[in-house]
C-alpha cells in the first residue's frame, strides 16, 4: 500500500532543498539537540501539507493563477530573507550573539511557502493515489510524509552536527554559511519554475 509512495517520498525529500539546507546549517551551528524543535516543525508541517494535497486542496490552490503568483512571491521573498539571515546572523555585539535555531512553529509554518514540499506533495497525492476516499488519501500521504521526513531530517541535522567539527574557526564558518546561503537563495528561484 505504501511502497511506491514511500520510494517516491524518499527520493523527493532526501534531495537538497530549503529544509535540507536549513537543518544541515542549524545542526552545524547549534547542534542536533538544539535543532530538534525545528526538525519536528518541518516533519509535522510537511505532514500537514501532504494531508492538504491528499484532500485535493493543494491542486485547487495551484489551479488559481493569482493565488499561485502570490504564494510564489511570498515563498521567493521568505527564502531569500532566510538565506540573508543565514549568511549574516543577528548579533547584538561581537560577544553577545542572539542567533538561535528555528522554532517548532516557524519550521512548521515555513512549509506553507516551501516550493519543494508543495511540488513533492502534489506529485505524491496525484501520482501515487490508490483510490481511497479523500480522507483516506490525506491520511496515507500525511503518514508517508511524516515517517519518511522524520528520518530524512534526522540524517541532515546530524550530518550538519558532524560538519561542525571541521568548522573550527570563524573563516570556515563564514564560508560554510555563504555556501549554504547561496544554495538556499538558488532554491528560491525554483519557486517560479
Amino acid at each position: 500500500m505504501f511502497s511506491p509512495l514511500i520510494t517516491f517520498l524518499i527520493a523527493g525529500l532526501l534531495s537538497p532543498g530549503p529544509n535540507v539546507i536549513m537543518l544541515t546549517s542549524s545542526g552545524a551551528r547549534f547542534g542536533a539537540k538544539a535543532t530538534w524543535p525545528h526538525l519536528l516543525g518541518v516533519v509535522i508541517g510537511t505532514g500537514v501539507i501532504g494531508a492538504v494535497c491528499g484532500l485535493g486542496i493543494g491542486a485547487l490552490i495551484v489551479s488559481q493563477p493569482q493565488l499561485r503568483l502570490v504564494l510564489q512571491c511570498v515563498s521567493f521573498a521568505w527564502i531569500l530573507w532566510m538565506a540573508y539571515r543565514l549568511l549574516f546572523p543577528k548579533t547584538v555585539s561581537k560577544t553577545n550573539a542572539i542567533e538561535r535555531p528555528m522554532t517548532f512553529l516557524r519550521g512548521a509554518i515555513f512549509q506553507w511557502v516551501n516550493p519543494k514540499i508543495w511540488a513533492v506533495a502534489l506529485a505524491a497525492s496525484s501520482g501515487y493515489s490508490i483510490g481511497l476516499g479523500p480522507f483516506g488519501e490525506a491520511m496515507r500521504v500525511a503518514t508517508g510524509f511524516i515517517c519518511v521526513n522524520f528520518f530524512v531530517c534526522l540524517f541532515w541535522t546530524y550530518s550538519g552536527q558532524l560538519l561542525s567539527a571541521l568548522l573550527n574557526n570563524e573563516k570556515r564558518w563564514f564560508y560554510f554559511r555563504a555556501c549554504m546561503a547561496f544554495f538556499l537563495a538558488v532554491s528560491a528561484i525554483l519557486v517560479f519554475l
